[in-house]
């Protein structure tokens, strides 16, 4: 039996059905918690930390965490900010990032939160990895140097027998999400377009649909990432 509970955000009393992830209940409640390898539907991974937030005084994922009756979440704390905007940078610097170029500019989630997150230029020394371009595969392109291993696209993406498509591969700072060569070929049109549209930043490609979306229409084009759920009119249970 569903039960509600009550808990505060920052000092907002909130409601939400217990047991419900805080990230989800935040949503709920009109209120933001940035994440990045969260994604509705998919079992969470708690894998990039951007959405850590404070429980009780402790540090947690918000998307792993379920709420309780009397949880004090802190979310908006200059502190928790930081560590957020540490990880951006973070994910900057470890890969080959160029916004200008890339065909998910103003769609791409990883550039929403830097804008929203005031990153400039990140206090990390860039890596610059030498990463090869994966064409191999009928249907998609693989860009494996924009690609921050969120895991969406592995948890995400099976084809018809529930079989993975995309997985782990290589080892250690050498670590890549790889196409599997025989499922890669059998990948179906609407499975290629879920893969890019589930892809937070512009890893996953579409081929032949580059640049379709003219710039100054694109999702953060002119609304900030988090927008939508800050703006949103709730209606408590």
């Amino acid at each position: 039996m569903n039960k509600i509970v009550k808990f505060s955000i920052d000092g907002v009393e909130c409601l939400a059905t217990r047991g419900q992830f805080v990230v989800d209940a935040a949503k709920e409640n009109g209120i933001y918690i940035p994440t990045l390898c969260n994604y509705p539907g998919v079992k969470p991974k708690g894998g990039c930390r951007i959405c850590t937030v404070k429980i009780n005084g402790k540090l947690m994922t918000a998307c792993t965490s379920p709420v309780s009756e009397g949880m004090q979440i802190e979310n908006n704390a200059n502190e928790i900010n930081e560590i957020r905007k540490a990880i951006v940078e973070l994910l900057f610097v470890e890969g080959n990032h160029f916004c200008p170029a890339c065909e998910k500019s103003g769609n791409c989630e990883l550039q929403a939160l830097a804008y929203r997150f005031h990153v400039m230029a990140p206090r990390f020394p860039f890596s610059f990895p030498i990463r090869k371009v994966d064409a191999s595969h009928p249907k998609i392109i693989k860009e494996q140097n924009r690609c921050v291993l969120c895991k969406r696209c592995i948890r995400a993406i099976k084809d018809y027998k529930g079989r993975s498509i995309f997985a782990y591969s290589k080892r250690g700072n050498r670590v890549e999400v790889g196409v599997d060569s025989k499922l890669g070929k059998e990948l179906t049109d609407e499975l290629a377009q879920k893969a890019m549209d589930i892809c937070p930043v512009g890893s996953i490609l579409v081929k032949e649909k580059g640049f379709y979306q003219p710039i100054g229409t694109r999702k953060y084009d002119k609304n900030p990432i988090g927008s939508d759920i800050e703006n949103l009119v709730v209606s408590k249970p």
